[in-house]
This record gives C-alpha cells, sequence and structure tokens, in this order.
C-alpha cells in the first residue's frame, strides 16, 4: 500500500517520533520497523517482559512499565512523540481465564496509565491495539464493526474496556483516536529479521513449526467437536506486516482529521487448526503429529473478519492473501533464526 509522506515531517524537516508501546515485541517490532521505513522516528516503550530488545533496532528503547506513571510522562517529555502506538498488553486466552486480575491490571488499567500520561503532556493522538476476541462466534459468517460485542473471557473483555476508555478520554481531553481489532496475526517479516519468539508461545502457526523443528513432539488440539466443518475452530490469520502497514494507515487517517474510529484487520478467510496443519505440511515437506484434548475455557468454534471497512476508509489490503503466503514466511524466519533447513 502506497501512502503519501508524513504531514509532520514535511512541515516541520525532520523526522516525528511515534512512540510504540510495546515496541519490543513480535508486532511492535514489525510497527516499529514499518514506521522508519515511512520517515517516522518510532520510540519503543517496552518493560522487557516478553519483548527482545534486539527486537528494538529502528529508533530508541525505553525500558519502561505501562503501569509506572511516571515513566511514562519522562519517555514522553523526553521523545515528544506526534503519537502514540498502544499495543503492550498480555494476550493469552487461557491465561486471562485463570488469572483474570492480570489482565484488569496490564490491559484496561495500563491502558488508562497511557491516556492519562498523554493528556498530562498534550499528546492527543493513539493507535490502540485491539481484538477481534471482543465479539462472540460467527457461525457460518464474518464480522463486521457493527457485530454483537460479547467477549468470551478476560482477554476480550479487557480489551473492549480498552475501547471503552479510548471514548472516555475523546469526551473529556479530545482524544483523537483509532481501534484496530486484530484477528490471528502470524507471520514472519520478508527480510526475516523479525518472525515472534519473544515470549512463551500463544499463536497457532508457531506453534505447528515448533513440532516440525522438534522442540515439541506433537501439537495438542483442543477440540474436534466444534459445529465446523472438520470439528476444530476456524480463524482468521492476517500477517504482521499487513497488521504494521495498517497502524501506519490509521496514522494518516488521523493526521487527516479522522477520529473515533474501530477497524477490523483481517484476511476474510477462514482455516480451521486442522487445514494450518496441512498447510505447514505443504510448505515444509514434514509431518506434524498431533492430538485431541479436551476444549479450553474461553475459545470460540468460528471468528472470521469483514475488513470491508479498513479497505474503504484507510485503503488497507493484506499483501498475504493465501494461507500458505502467511506459513511460509513464518517458516522462512524459522529457519533464518535456527540456520537449518
Amino acid at each position: 500500500m502506497d501512502l503519501p509522506p508524513p504531514i509532520h515531517k514535511v512541515r516541520g524537516g525532520s523526522s516525528p517520533s511515534v512512540l510504540v508501546t510495546g515496541g519490543a515485541g513480535y508486532i511492535g517490532a514489525h510497527v516499529c520497523k514499518a514506521l522508519f521505513e515511512a520517515g517516522y522516528r518510532p520510540v519503543a516503550y517496552d518493560d522487557l517482559s516478553a519483548g527482545n530488545e534486539l527486537a528494538a533496532k529502528w529508533g530508541p528503547l525505553v525500558v519502561g512499565d505501562i503501569n509506572d506513571p511516571s515513566a511514562l510522562r519522562a519517555a514522553f517529555e523526553l521523545h515528544q512523540p506526534i503519537a502514540v502506538m498502544h499495543l503492550a498488553a498480555v494476550c493469552s486466552v487461557t491465561e486471562s481465564v485463570a488469572n483474570p486480575q492480570k489482565y484488569e491490571r496490564i490491559n484496561v488499567l495500563g491502558t488508562r496509565n497511557v491516556l492519562q500520561a498523554m493528556a498530562d503532556v498534550g499528546i492527543d493522538t493513539i493507535i490502540y491495539s485491539s481484538s477481534a476476541a471482543v465479539y462472540g462466534d460467527s457461525p457460518g459468517n464474518s464480522l463486521d464493526e457493527t457485530a454483537t460485542l460479547a467477549p468470551a473471557n478476560p482477554y476480550g473483555q479487557s480489551k473492549l474496556e480498552g475501547e471503552q476508555l479510548l471514548a472516555a478520554f475523546e469526551t473529556s481531553d479530545k482524544l483523537r483516536w483509532v481501534a484496530l481489532r486484530y484477528f490471528n496475526v502470524a507471520g514472519g517479516d520478508t527480510d526475516c529479521l523479525h518472525g515472534g519468539g519473544y515470549r512463551p508461545e500463544n499463536n497457532l502457526i508457531p506453534l505447528v513449526l515448533d513440532v516440525v523443528k522438534g522442540k515439541n513432539k506433537d501439537l495438542p488440539v483442543f477440540g474436534d467437536d466444534y459445529a465446523t466443518r472438520d470439528g476444530t475452530c476456524v480463524r482468521d490469520f492476517v500477517h504482521v506486516s499487513d497488521i504494521a502497514s495498517a497502524h501506519l494507515a490509521a496514522l494518516r487517517h488521523l493526521e487527516f482529521g479522522a477520529r473515533g474510529k474501530i477497524f477490523n484487520l483481517g484476511s476474510e478467510q477462514g482455516y480451521s487448526v486442522r487445514e494450518v496443519i496441512n498447510s505447514v505440511e505443504e510448505v515444509t515437506g514434514l509431518a506434524v503429529p498431533w492430538r485431541v484434548e479436551k476444549r479450553r475455557p474461553g475459545d470460540l468454534p468460528n471468528v472470521v473478519a469483514n475488513a470491508a471497512l479498513a479497505r474503504e476508509l484507510l485503503g488497507w489490503k493484506p499483501r498475504y492473501e493465501s494461507l500458505e503466503a502467511i506459513v511460509a514466511s513464518a517458516w522462512d524466519w524459522h529457519r533464518a533464526k535456527t540456520g537449518k533447513a
């Protein structure tokens, strides 16, 4: 997707800073790279509990906690960002069911702290990392932004509460914001510079690749009796570089005067767990042993995006349109990381 140059760069003559919370994480590192390549100066703000400082190579790294208001304000005052991209969060459905308090503290209270620190120093622009977990199930249908909000787990609830905070701060502090509801983010950077591996892995494709590489002996498939075409859960996979490009498009959207909008980010295609396993086997040429386990609390059978609004208003469209392309990019990164075929 071709974008015009940053407005602030043209006006100010230097690269404008954008502070990225969670900027040393899997998605955050890709966002920072996209910002750098577009002429911005990304500032990664990360506590490194899940991120990797080696991934913060596109600009300054500030080691800090989103639940430390004084550290947030200090980072804002030092780097004077024109906008914040707020990606710092915890994001395991299973963990959120077992420890909902953690998700309230980090995802909800942490977001409130970011917004309050922005208000304190006069930063009025934010792009918020939300999730398709705010929706309920979509049996046979794709979900657009008007679909019923019915989080099935505390993770989804925490992301929905973050969106509600944006609306509240817009009313009180004239905040300009966009919330991006990610579906299942996957894949690796085309230059093989980033590809995940910064936290205990929760995402399906890298977990399948861990089996291929021999890190795990087999893959647990949680439930094969759902009302889907093969009994396993169906998900919409979107490439991480496409997610990063959507952040740039959202920033330009705000720079041109828009505000207060929510967008789905997905490929608009659903693939079952068994179809993902088959795709990995086709891409790698290696077998994936798997076993059926009981369903996990908080899992939904079918979650697929309708991303028409992002196409229409942001001019965004995924470049990686097939599951095989996403899997291949992830496999390329895994091989580059390990140096093995």
